[in-house]
């Protein structure tokens, strides 16, 4: 198979969502105003509670079965390890660059969490359909896509909201708090300096220090991880997909044409459906505020940094990680799931961390700088890597 067919297949995604997004930013333009910022703040909240719960559940129900987990049972290794090395590479950036506090979590969030839900939904698909591609039926390639797809977002909505959504609030909160910890950091050391005949002489008030001070720094460390984070409504909606699709007796009632309960999966997919376009619109809307960048402190070295990450040191990790497990069987040999597993480390950031930050109202016009420019690199290097594990697994 040529290189023009499959620089075609893989191009063709991409244009759909440069496509999307272009409406978007045209819908956000201030003579326009359909998408402004506060109509983009309503509609990720609708989209964080509603949408991307409803795609995750709806498709992980009607495509994951006890047999399909058997033979993806690394893809989930595989996602956990695009966090960790992308983490890993945020650090070393960070390092380098030296940004502010307020920007650490975003870095590492960008740098660790890519978009492993909607473009697979929309990349997968589209290849199948294009005469150059190399997996075979159109229908097979399709349904077992869609498929690698939903586990693949179901589990990085997992990490996402569990890790990437905790990293913003936590960096957010101590970015805001700075002044205040500081002074009561400088407090406490000089009531330690001070003379005390009480913590001096007596053993018993210096234990009594120590177990309260030990209880207030583990009040701290619980109340900085959000569990309620890691039961977001993606992640909970994940679970529920899950649930129905491995339980026979679930299935049989949601599932299919012949299910007495069908029609409560039919709305589910209704609903999640809307989730892809309008997130993808609402980037669009971002990125127009990436173009200003008037308010934006992020420096090109962090933006190219997070560029470099993504786009030339993950695939290269992703090509070794993925090649290696093949060849010692972790992995079976079918064409397509190695693309996707090797796709995983070429996406771009998630687009719902712009929904994080906007939960949080922290680093907006960053975050969308950072979007701008990956998403615009995405429609050649996205399109690049595509042609180059087409023709690695094929």
């Amino acid at each position: 198979m040529g290189f023009l067919d499959l620089f075609s297949a893989a191009s063709m995604p991409v244009l759909k969502v440069l496509l999307v997004t272009g409406l978007g930013s045209f819908l956000a333009m201030e003579s326009v105003d359909i998408l402004g910022p506060t109509t983009r703040k309503l509609v990720n909240n609708l989209v964080f509670f509603v949408f991307n719960p409803a795609l995750v559940g709806s498709n992980l129900a009607s495509t994951i079965t006890l047999e399909t987990i058997k033979i993806m049972w690394f893809m989930p290794i595989n996602i956990l390890l695009t966090f960790v090395i992308g983490s890993a590479l945020g650090w070393v950036l960070m390092l380098i660059a030296k940004p502010p506090q307020h920007l650490k979590g975003l870095i590492l969030g960008t740098c660790a969490g890519g978009n492993l839900g909607n473009m697979p939904l929309i990349i997968i698909p589209a290849v199948c359909k294009e005469s150059g591609s190399p997996f075979g039926d159109p229908n097979v390639c399709n349904d077992h896509g869609v498929a690698y797809a939903s586990l693949s977002m179901a589990v990085g909505a997992v990490f996402l909201w569990s890790y990437v959504y905790n990293l913003v609030r936590i960096f957010a909160k101590d970015s805001s708090n700075k002044e205040t910890l500081a002074v009561t950091a400088q407090e406490d050391l000089t009531q330690a300096l001070l003379p005390s005949s009480t913590s001096a002489t007596d053993s018993e008030g210096k234990a009594k220090v120590m177990f309260n001070g030990m209880k207030q720094r583990l009040g701290k460390f619980v109340q900085r991880i959000n569990l309620k984070a890691i039961f977001a409504p993606s992640t909970s909606g994940a679970i529920v997909g899950f649930f129905i699709g491995t339980i026979p007796l679930m299935r049989n009632l949601l599932i299919g044409t012949t299910a007495p309960l069908r029609v409560i999966q039919d709305s589910a997919v209704l609903v999640g459906d809307a989730a892809i376009p309008v997130v993808t619109l609402i980037v669009g809307g971002n990125l127009l505020k990436g173009l200003k960048g008037s308010s934006s402190g992020i420096s090109l070295k962090i933006v190219l940094g997070i560029a470099a990450v993504r786009y030339i040191f993950l695939p290269l990790f992703g090509i070794v990680i993925v090649k290696s497990a093949h060849h010692y069987g972790l992995v079976n040999s079918d064409p397509l799931y190695l693309f996707v597993l090797l796709l995983q480390f070429a996406l771009p950031p998630a687009m719902n961390i712009s929904t994080i930050v906007q939960l949080f109202g922290a680093g907006e016009s960053d975050c969308s700088v950072i979007m701008l420019w990956t998403y615009s690199l995405a429609s050649i290097s996205l399109t690049l890597w595509s042609t180059f594990f087409m023709w690695l697994v094929g």
